[in-house]
């Protein structure tokens, strides 16, 4: 069904509810829709036939919904060089990092060689509503040109993607574009925002004013996850790099970190500004060290698997001052929105805790940065569960805690043993092939492994203390079917990319009607 057609049939469903004009009504109608069609009403598609008439180059993960067309580019820059003479392009790489965000967010599409459902274009993708596949691993790219399935494309030959199927062409498909009339989603919405709003809230996973405020647009109730290496990229890059290189307490070090908080501390305000009144939960740095350092050339840093290397938590306790100043930027970015007049809300999230004991020492360090804040501003310090060993050992790491949030994509790896970056294209889509696994771990939870673990810190954490406030961060959060798990859970809240916040509203007003059954 087109987009045109699933509008008509969702408008003569709600006209049906409002004649009959009772609650019982209201909750047929939003348990009847399906969240894929409201996924569709948000994102261009593929018009029926298009994809027809041009050639099928090949198909990867269908990482990001909705349809693109544009110029070839095989780098950010590229990107930019496109956008800047009007023309629309499309980035195809081998795989993104932080430094490729400012043409990705300009970029119309997104295809990666490598990677899968949590790799950093997936993620990044979703985050901003750009359409993206990635894994497609019969794709050899060089420096001008692209070779996939024995068809050679050059820098600046047309190409076109459809984020839903995973399907990637030759040429220009013509797209459908999004419903602009929407009333009738904000309707379903609004009446399944009646069902579920005092049972388990939506909040968004958001780094900038600009995706703070588009998700307030499609109802987000705060946010879940705040990412603040995303601040360090771009021309800020060398100030990051600065830091971690320098001597402890030398000059460097000192004016890398004033520049730091600095920075930090105006993001954060435009974040907190624009989220005010409710919550934004802020996570320290937690990014592998090869995002920021070439470490081939900073042998003292180099790892051999730097996404279990020296990363979260882990490098705070090697360099204290990392998080200190982060918790500054924070206390004075509440300071700058409270002058405002506003009323902001933020907590501190720790990542990649493995121990209470990691927990205790960061918390401390965070608890004397924030001491100068007045009582009702002073963040709440909570931590993400992402180590099998923080669920196992819940109970304890709640005593140091006041909340928990699950990121889901680094405890789905770590359970499993998957690299999230290499292991989709081939083994999983193998495995769903032989039947091994139901589905991809990455897009549904594995509610028999993960599931279990998460309940299993759930109803640990909580005999700690009964009032743990706890959500869940990871992009698991925006899939219907891993929200009615999360629900029957117990958790407060879900945090997911602010164009999937609807979907989930959607999604979790069917689970607490599905639960009452």
């Amino acid at each position: 069904m087109d987009n045109e057609h699933s509008l008509n049939w969702l408008r003569e469903l709600l006209e049906t509810a409002k004649a009959e004009g009772t609650d019982e009504a209201k909750r047929n109608t939003v348990a009847s829709v399906p969240t894929s069609l409201i996924e569709s009403l948000l994102h261009d598609s593929v018009s029926t036939g298009s994809s027809n008439e041009l050639e099928l180059l090949g198909k990867g993960i269908a990482a990001s919904p909705g349809a693109a067309a544009g110029v070839l580019c095989f780098s950010s820059d590229a990107v930019m060089d496109a956008t800047d003479r009007g023309e629309k392009a499309v980035l195809v790489c081998n795989e993104t990092t932080p430094a490729d965000e400012i043409g990705m967010r300009m970029a119309e599409g997104i295809v990666t060689a490598r990677g899968g459902m949590a790799s950093h274009a997936a993620v990044v993708a979703r985050g901003w509503g750009i359409p993206a596949v990635v894994g497609l691993t019969d794709l050899e790219i060089s420096s001008e040109s692209m070779t996939i399935g024995g068809i050679l494309l050059e820098n600046g030959a047309d190409i076109s993607l459809d984020g839903a199927t995973g399907e990637v062409f030759a040429g220009k498909v013509q797209l459908l574009k999004s419903s602009e009339e929407m009333d009738e989603v904000e309707t379903l919405l609004k009446w399944a925002d009646e069902i579920r709003s005092d049972q388990i809230k939506i909040r968004t996973n958001a780094d900038t004013g600009e995706d703070a405020d588009r998700a307030l647009s499609f109802g987000a109730e705060g946010i879940g996850l705040c990412r603040t290496e995303h601040m360090f990229m771009g021309d800020r890059l060398p100030l990051i790099q600065g830091f971690i290189l320098s001597e402890e307490k030398s000059d460097e070090e000192i004016k890398s970190l004033e520049a730091l908080m600095l920075a930090q501390r105006e993001d954060l305000s435009e974040v907190i500004d624009a989220m005010a009144p409710y919550p934004v939960t802020i996570r320290l740095l937690d990014a592998p060290l090869h995002e920021f350092l070439d470490t081939e050339n900073s042998e003292e840093w180099a790892e051999h698997n730097p996404m279990l290397g020296t990363r979260g938590v882990r490098l705070a306790i090697l360099r204290e001052q990392l998080y200190r100043m982060q918790s500054k930027a924070i206390v004075g970015a509440l300071e700058d929105v409270r002058k405002s007049g506003k009323q902001p809300k933020a907590d501190i999230m720790v990542p990649l805790v493995s121990d209470v004991k990691e927990l205790n020492l960061v918390r401390s360090w965070i608890e004397q940065e924030v001491s100068s804040l007045e009582p009702e501003l002073r963040p709440s310090i909570g931590t993400m569960i992402e180590t099998p060993r923080s669920a196992i050992t819940a109970e304890e790491i709640a005593g140091g805690a006041d909340f928990f949030s699950f990121g889901t994509n680094d405890l789905t790896q770590l359970v499993f043993g998957f690299s999230r970056d290499d292991i989709e294209s081939r083994v999983i889509s193998m495995y769903l092939d032989k039947d091994i696994l139901p589905s991809n771990p990455f897009e549904k939870l594995d509610q028999q492994g993960v599931g279990h673990m998460i309940e299993h810190a759930i109803a640990n954490g909580r005999k700690t203390d009964p009032t743990l406030e706890i959500g869940v961060c990871g992009e698991h959060g925006g899939d219907p079917e891993s929200i009615a798990f999360f629900f029957n859970a117990g958790v407060d809240y879900v945090s997911c990319s602010p164009f999937r916040v609807p979907i989930a509203r959607l999604a979790a007003a069917q689970a607490v009607l599905s639960s009452a059954d």
